[in-house]
């Protein structure tokens, strides 16, 4: 019965050593916080560049790109494309991702924030 016992704990152990995957998004906790945002962009179907660019269609975009938006040269010339892993730096912290972007928001603190955010924002498709 011991042999079984210690098995037991081998396998929970190795169990609880497996690493987790990531918080699952959630929209409507991304939607608020995107309340924020909105002080200087617009996203949804009708929205219009603004102190900031039309977030519609942000992820896997390349930034600088959106058409009638005066970016920082910064922003233009960064070569990135929004994706999951560059948009978490970025709200984290704009000015460190992209020095030099027009972007002065200081950023999200929290990761959940940023992890529910992107997931808000992979809602907003072009149509």
């Amino acid at each position: 019965m011991q042999l079984f016992t210690r098995s037991s704990l081998l396998v929970v152990a190795l169990w609880l050593s497996v690493p987790m995957g990531a918080k699952a998004q959630d929209v409507a906790a991304g939607q608020k916080i995107f309340n924020a945002c909105r002080a200087c962009h617009q996203i949804g179907d009708h929205a219009l560049n603004s102190i900031g660019p039309v977030l519609t269609g942000v992820v896997g975009r390349k930034a600088g790109t959106f058409p009638d938006y005066h970016y920082s040269d910064a922003n233009k010339n960064s070569g990135i494309v929004w994706d999951e892993p560059t948009l978490m730096e970025y709200l984290r912290n704009p000015q460190v991702k992209v020095p030099g972007t027009k972007m002065m928001f200081p950023g999200l603190k929290k990761d959940e924030d940023i992890v529910n955010v992107i997931g808000y924002l992979k809602t907003q498709v072009v149509p």
